[in-house]
């Protein structure tokens, strides 16, 4: 129950609840695939590239050709949110409060939503007929923290280089190059990558424009800045660089949203809010983990 209510109250000469500075829902959801799941555990099927036969005499068997086939796990876990409003509060407020408590529970989700597409671009992928086949995520996908480009000045933060190098990743797995690719961000890996490029460079003004939020694609990347982004065992950010298809979201419903009278808590206000996420990666080779030194600008 909310015992910080009270500062609504009409004493406090305010006439509406403003929202405290948060990330308002997910702004990775957008640029995954997504699924919905109504089942714990749910498989996504694969197929995989084959090689066409070379005909070389008349009248030859027809080849067969054994297409590839597997699947990705997804296991959903469910997550909800509560919050109390007393009858005794309300009559205080100038306002109903639950619209807003309902909008600040589904901003929660939807950040939940996102936390569960960043911890899957590099957990453990589950594979195989029954979801039992562990799949982890190659070392070769990773841009190390101290890439560097031949000629180029060492910084262990967000490069150019290292955005080039994600590319570079990517298009040698021949992923689709009409496909979206996306490519998270902070606010200190922008403002390290803007403080470290070369006014004379001609990318310069591209990424002055993407600091500033005036363009939001760079070098074939829609950028999204989160600060949900993990870090490693050294302590180095976690960036994610993929194609848009290559990172599922399943959710069994949009957010569930239910306000009603509580008769145990003397018939106050409950908001409540459920919803079941799931994410997996489907494909090793349209992921790729930039590690970034954020102590570096």
């Amino acid at each position: 129950m909310s015992f910080q209510v009270d500062a609504a109250y009409v004493n406090q000469y305010r006439n509406n609840v403003s929202m405290l500075v948060q990330q308002k829902g997910s702004r990775l959801r957008p640029f995954v695939r997504v699924e919905s799941q109504n089942s714990e555990f749910e498989f996504y099927d694969r197929i995989g590239a084959t090689d066409a036969v070379e005909i070389t005499g008349r009248h030859q068997d027809t080849p067969l050709v054994s297409t590839p086939h597997d699947r990705r796990r997804v296991s959903l876990r469910d997550y909800d949110w509560a919050d109390l409003i007393d009858r005794q509060d309300k009559l205080k407020m100038l306002i109903d409060p639950t619209s807003a408590y309902a909008m600040n529970a589904v901003f929660a989700m939807g950040r939940k939503m996102d936390d569960a597409i960043i911890g899957a671009a590099f957990d453990t992928a589950y594979s195989g007929k029954t979801g039992q086949t562990s799949v982890s995520f190659p070392a070769g996908n990773q841009v190390a923290v101290n890439y560097v480009e031949s000629g180029a000045a060492a910084n262990g933060n967000l490069t150019i280089g290292k955005i080039r190098r994600a590319k570079e990743i990517l298009d040698a797995y021949e992923n689709d190059p009409d496909e979206a690719r996306i490519m998270t961000c902070t606010a200190n890996s922008l403002h390290s990558l803007l403080r470290n490029i070369e006014i004379t460079s001609q990318d310069y003004n591209v990424v002055k424009a993407l600091v500033e939020g005036k363009v939001d694609t760079f070098m074939g990347f829609k950028f999204v800045r989160t600060q949900r982004l993990l870090t490693d065992g050294s302590g180095y950010r976690r960036h994610i660089a993929w194609v848009q298809s290559k990172l599922l979201l399943a959710v069994s419903q949009d957010p569930m949203v239910d306000v009603g009278p509580r008769r145990d808590k003397r018939n106050s206000m409950q908001v409540y809010v459920t919803m079941g996420i799931g994410a997996t990666r489907m494909e090793e080779e349209g992921v790729v983990e930039i590690k970034v030194d954020e102590t570096v600008l």
